[in-house]
């Protein structure tokens, strides 16, 4: 089978050379590796790629702007955006342009790892499906507490598995800060940084859906039904 040929696009030269050396021992073929968005559109449309990992902050560029341009010539070329940076704007700019994953920096092997693999089986037709249907691409299996992706199992820790099924018990209805407090943390006091920090981690797990904040008041998690 042909190993799945990979564009690496990041900022950092460090940054890259780790992911490349981590792709390598995943048998993944790196058909080569830029920081700006120039040079990623030209290595994207001129080569077999199978799948971009795109840094959000390029060189005097921005990553948004190259996957438009790229996807205006392959629609259908997974990227998965990597960022430090989780600002409602960027994020809103990021969505508009359909990425496969959204990944924070730092983020761990595992989590680069399952990504990929969500991505690379994103044109999948026979997808599996747990049992709670939340889009055609994210669904939950209740009996293993599991949250599909696109076939693939997606990490969770075991909060943000807590918070995921407290969500599925309200869908589409708001869900107090203070019961978010109580059932994550019943034990210790109200934290809004810490609360913030497990809500932004579980949201990019989602790509950035579902979850919508009311201020003040806490969040509704909203899917069709």
């Amino acid at each position: 089978m042909k190993s799945p040929n990979i564009l690496i696009v990041e900022n950092e030269s460090i940054v890259a050379m780790e992911i490349e050396n981590y792709l390598f021992s995943l048998d993944y073929t790196i058909i080569g590796i830029c920081s700006s968005a120039e040079d990623a559109y030209q290595k994207a449309i001129q080569n077999d790629v199978d799948l971009v990992l795109m840094d959000i902050y390029l060189e005097n560029s921005s990553g948004i702007e190259a996957t438009r341009k790229i996807k205006q010539s392959k629609p259908n070329l997974p990227i998965i955006f990597l960022s430090a940076y989780i600002d409602e704007e960027t994020i809103s700019q990021a969505i508009k342009v359909n990425p496969q994953a959204y990944l924070m920096k730092p983020f761990n092997r595992n989590e680069l790892a399952v990504a990929i693999k969500i991505a690379l089986n994103y044109q999948n037709k026979n997808r599996v499906k747990g049992d709670i249907y939340l889009d055609n691409e994210f669904s939950f299996e209740s009996k293993s507490s599991q949250l599909i992706c696109c076939e693939e199992v997606v990490s969770l820790t075991k909060k943000e598995r807590t918070l995921l099924k407290l969500f599925l018990k309200n869908i589409n209805t708001l869900i107090s800060i203070t019961t978010i407090e109580y059932e994550l943390w019943p034990d210790k006091p109200s934290n809004n940084s810490r609360r913030r920090s497990l809500i932004s981690r579980l949201r990019a797990k989602l790509k950035h859906r579902f979850i919508e904040t009311y201020s003040s008041e806490g969040y509704i998690f909203k899917i069709d039904i």
